[in-house]
């Protein structure tokens, strides 16, 4: 043989070898994850995908080919929960080589579509969401959802409104346990318990941002805190770590570093200072100092938010400490987006570290969660019996209590007829409350004080 021929033959064969090490891409299988204002498709595929897209009308469908892919032989049914995809079907690629897959739609839906890289427990992915046009809020609903103008119950007996976001879902597992648990499951057990919790308690409601086992966008679950009009939101998640050895749960607020960038973005972001701000946008927009207006307010609901915030956090980790082992005794600042609304309190409370073999399994107990939910809830319980937002049931509850009766403990160079005088209210009257024979007091003694 030549030498010509064998380098020819030679370049065939690396030629041929070349392009079996390069083989096609392959769809493994196809996820459909329904939610209540969107859905996600996702494909899982061995590399990267190379893709593109399009829409067609009279029926409505959405196209997408994979080039260099081959195809999964089943696709997947669409149930009746799903109310945007009818079909899931395979076409005529548009080259050979190529996989062309199908959406049959049943309305008008805006998709975005993106890559995502390999984090266990999944491969290499192409997202799907289909948002359905009539999920999108009216700009009527957008401007009613606002800090200043919040249109609360004028009878002044509203319930207190609790969101209680459970953290990850659908494509974000969050972290996995060492046994394979995952941190998306065990946050929504908890924050239904929690929500169940707050519903049973008469002059608080929960709401839940996430319901099921579906993705939520961080941006989206304060969106819907604050259109359900909330006081507070709680973020439940589940802590993880490199070894095994890290265990406890800690509590987290919102940065100082985090809350002035966020600031500064709400005030260069027109639409979502109206949207904060309601009606005092509008006669902002006609001064001269709007910019300076506008960041001065938000600078008081920021600062009234992180220090709601830190006072319930502290609270939390109080109760935690009754139930469970803490990994920070103090409530810890971080720069958190789910906690960055300047409207509305928050904190994101880690349950426990998943990573860890023995809190992985209390976190998937019953009784574990019952407990946690509980003081959780105890603790915000707490601080809203003692600051209620003044037209709640809470406060008005509070202000019958104050007209009832009150506690004094008697301090050095205090007698009976100073303690009368101080609360307005009759010597003989403070006697009777508190079955005394003779007017003698001593320091330390706790005296009820009557109705005046």
């Amino acid at each position: 043989m030549s030498t010509a021929i064998f380098f020819l033959l030679s370049f065939v064969l690396l030629s041929c070898f070349s392009t079996v090490t390069s083989a096609a891409n392959e769809i493994t299988s196809v996820r459909v994850w329904p939610s209540p204002e969107s859905t996600r498709v996702v494909f899982d595929l061995k590399k990267q995908p190379d893709f593109s897209y399009f829409m067609l009308k009279k029926p409505l469908r959405l196209v997408i080919d994979f080039k260099d892919t081959t195809q999964q032989q089943v696709l997947p049914s669409i149930s009746d929960a799903n109310s945007v995809i009818e079909k899931i079907r395979y076409s005529t690629p548009k080259k050979k080589g190529w996989v062309r897959i199908v959406l049959e739609l049943n309305q008008t839906v805006k998709p975005v579509l993106f890559a995502l890289a390999p984090t266990a427990p999944y491969s290499d992915r192409l997202v799907v969401d289909l948002y359905s046009a009539q999920s999108q809020p009216a700009e009527s609903d957008k401007n009613s959802n606002t800090l200043i103008a919040k249109n609360r119950d004028i009878r002044g007996d509203r319930d207190i409104v609790i969101a209680v976001d459970a953290g990850h879902g659908g494509e974000d597992p969050g972290s996995i346990g060492p046994s394979g648990t995952y941190e998306k499951t065990v946050t929504l057990q908890i924050a239904k318990r929690l929500a169940k919790l707050i519903d049973s308690q008469e002059g608080m409601k929960a709401i839940l941002p996430r319901t099921g086992d579906y993705y939520v966008k961080l941006n989206t679950r304060s969106d819907r805190a604050r259109k359900n009009k909330a006081d507070f939101l709680i973020s439940i998640h589940a802590d993880a770590f490199i070894t095994p050895q890290p265990r406890g749960a800690s509590v987290f607020v919102l940065s100082l570093k985090r809350a002035n960038s966020e600031i500064g973005k709400w005030i260069e972001d027109s639409e979502k200072q109206s949207e904060l701000l309601g009606g005092a946008a509008d006669v902002l927009k006609d001064t001269q100092n709007e910019k300076y207006l506008a960041q001065t307010l938000l600078d008081m609901s920021m600062d009234h938010s992180m220090r709601t915030g830190f006072q319930v956090a502290d609270e939390v980790v109080s109760e935690l400490g009754k139930v469970t082992k803490l990994h920070k005794k103090r409530p810890q600042a971080a720069s958190l987006a789910v906690l960055k609304s300047p409207d509305i309190p928050s904190i994101l409370v880690e349950t426990g570290y998943i990573s860890n073999p023995e809190e992985e399994r209390l976190l998937k107990t019953r009784d574990h969660q019952e407990k946690l939910a509980t003081a959780v809830f105890s603790a915000v319980k707490t601080y809203f019996i003692n600051n209620p937002p003044d037209d709640s049931l809470f406060a008005q509850r509070k202000a019958l209590q104050s007209k009832k009766e009150q506690i004094h403990k008697v301090r050095s160079g205090e007698s009976l007829s100073v303690v009368a005088s101080q609360y307005g209210v009759s010597i003989s009257a403070l006697k009777e409350a508190n079955k005394l024979s003779t007017n003698n007091i001593v320091i330390g003694q706790t005296l009820t004080i009557p109705r005046s």
